[in-house]
């Protein structure tokens, strides 16, 4: 949704630098969603667990192609569907299926897992349909409430193929040029790190996000990965979603440019 952000950095006067840094790689086939669609329709599962919907999306759009949609929503109606966030319940309900149960904000792993905490997951067959990787915490908490899961990825993240956008990006953060870094997905971070690495300036790019470039997270998982390499956060809005996190990015600016003037004039009559 790279154009929605930019066009929100734009209403609230920032321009915008928008860099891909990931890509998704579809990886469902027909006779996977064959597989899945009879295994449903069958009823050899119970609990279908969606973490996006961008799977809800694919798996639809694969049925559709091989003319088994109809039995896809019957199947799905009759199951407990589970959704991390309103994106995969938004899409399972356009496609005429209501979520049984959806994770409250901010729709992490632990909010999920506090959504299924008045199941009985005892042996209880459940499918968990990742995001472009796994899910450890999810599957894990799982399978030690003795859950039999079976865990499927409908796509993969990958780094883009062609990264010189994210290379300049970084050059242009560690010469100053950039005031702001938004984080809207953890791997995006990771690949942004990625790419410094192998351009021989992890070290200096985590000096300038910390000195120089005021980071937002759009929530607490991003917020984690920052964490995790050492990267203070800066901005992460009430609500994990696009518009909150603009916002209060554009306002930490803001206020950050008028303590620097008051600064300055203070300095200057002094």
């Amino acid at each position: 949704m790279s154009r929605e952000l930019a066009r929100l950095v734009e209403k609230h006067g920032g321009e915008p630098v928008c860099v891909p840094a990931l890509r998704e790689g579809a990886e469902i086939s027909p006779e996977l969603a064959r597989r899945l669609i009879d295994a449903l329709a069958s009823d050899r599962h119970e609990i279908v667990v969606f973490m996006t919907g961008v799977a809800v999306s694919l798996l639809f759009e694969v049925a559709e192609r091989i003319g088994r949609r109809p039995e896809l929503v019957d199947a799905l109606r009759r199951v407990t569907t589970v959704c991390r966030g309103p994106k995969p319940t938004a899409a399972l309900r356009g496609f005429g299926v209501p979520a049984t149960l959806t994770a409250r904000e901010p729709f992490t792993s632990a909010e999920l897992i506090d959504s299924l905490s008045g199941i009985e997951l005892g042996r209880r067959r459940v499918i968990l349909l990742h995001y472009g990787e796994r899910s450890e915490t999810l599957a894990e908490t799982l399978l030690g409430r003795q859950a039999q899961l079976e865990e499927i990825w409908l796509y993969r993240w990958m780094m883009p193929e062609d990264t010189r956008e994210l290379a300049d990006l970084v050059a242009r953060m560690l010469a100053g040029e950039i005031d702001a870094l938004a984080i809207t997905c953890q791997i995006q971070f990771r690949h942004l790190f990625e790419v410094a690495e192998s351009l021989g300036c992890g070290r200096e790019l985590i000096e300038a996000l910390n000195e120089r470039v005021v980071v937002a997270a759009v929530g607490p998982t991003c917020a984690a990965i920052l964490r995790a390499y050492g990267v203070r956060r800066h901005v992460m809005p009430d609500h994990p979603k696009m518009g909150p996190l603009v916002m209060a990015l554009m306002r930490h600016l803001e206020l950050r440019t008028r303590s620097r003037e008051t600064q300055t004039r203070h300095h200057l009559t002094h």
